[in-house]
């Protein structure tokens, strides 16, 4: 971690390709194209995911939470979380240096949000890291959010644990995972891909997924589509398309 290789694709780099950006390489794009070829929707499932962040951010916020943990934040785009929540504090941590960069410059003028190289693998550097300190406060309900994220990890359930275990009564944890549920013909040559570019891919199943809540108090509608999570107007397209599940879950 802490070390810029353009010559490997990143998760973070080609989402933010998928969602119409600008800060990535030359094998981000080259694998997003593949990607694309493979499975045409792909880019349209980062912007619903991304559409869910803003709702779940939203909804956190109405619920009286003031602060965010946003793990595996990727590179900054329309929407961030302090935008969608303004006064909020807010700490973003993701593990590629050219993310965290680009953050910063976003964030130059926002005395209440900081951006931290760190790996949500590693609960105690990231809840120690100082920045995450000065922000979050642990007597305080936080929103964790873990969007996109989890299905390039093999073994969350240790680390995951750790961030529930800190987080006081009335938090919650909001994340969307991918899932070959639907069974998409394409989903196994999208997989290889990521594979072969160096990633760990671990699609769960809705079960599997809700199983990372345990201990939390899911909200209504439960694990959907992506899409059907409080969606903001009448769905007009096959929800499954996403291929991922969304969750809001809160800490008793």
């Amino acid at each position: 971690m802490g070390e810029i290789d353009p010559d490997r694709a990143h998760p973070a780099r080609i989402y933010d390709y998928l969602l119409g950006g600008a800060c990535n390489f030359e094998p981000d794009r080259v694998l997003a194209e593949r990607i694309l070829e493979v499975m045409p929707g792909a880019a349209e499932a980062a912007r619903v995911n991304r559409a869910f962040l803003r709702r779940a951010v939203r909804y956190c916020a109405d619920q009286g939470i003031q602060q965010f943990l946003d793990l595996g934040s990727g590179i900054p785009t329309v929407g961030n979380v302090h935008e969608t929540a303004p006064g909020s504090r807010v700490a973003y941590i993701d593990n590629d240096p050219i993310a965290v960069a680009h953050s910063e410059i976003e964030l130059a003028d926002t005395p209440t949000a900081e951006a931290v190289l760190g790996d949500l693998c590693d609960p105690d550097g990231v809840l120690d890291a100082e920045p995450v300190r000065r922000l979050i406060k642990p007597d305080e309900p936080v929103a964790v959010l873990m969007v996109a994220v989890l299905h390039f990890i093999p073994e969350p359930y240790d680390a995951l644990a750790r961030y529930v275990a800190a987080m006081p009564s009335g938090s919650y944890l909001a994340l969307t995972h991918g899932t070959v549920d639907t069974k998409p013909p394409s989903s196994g040559d999208v997989i290889n891909l990521y594979e072969n570019s160096g990633s760990s891919v671990a699609p769960r199943s809705r079960e599997e997924v809700a199983a990372l809540c345990d201990g939390l108090a899911i909200v209504e509608p439960g694990v959907v589509w992506t899409p059907e999570w409080h969606p903001d107007a009448p769905l007009t397209a096959d929800p499954r398309d996403a291929m991922a599940y969304a969750v809001v879950a809160r800490k008793p």
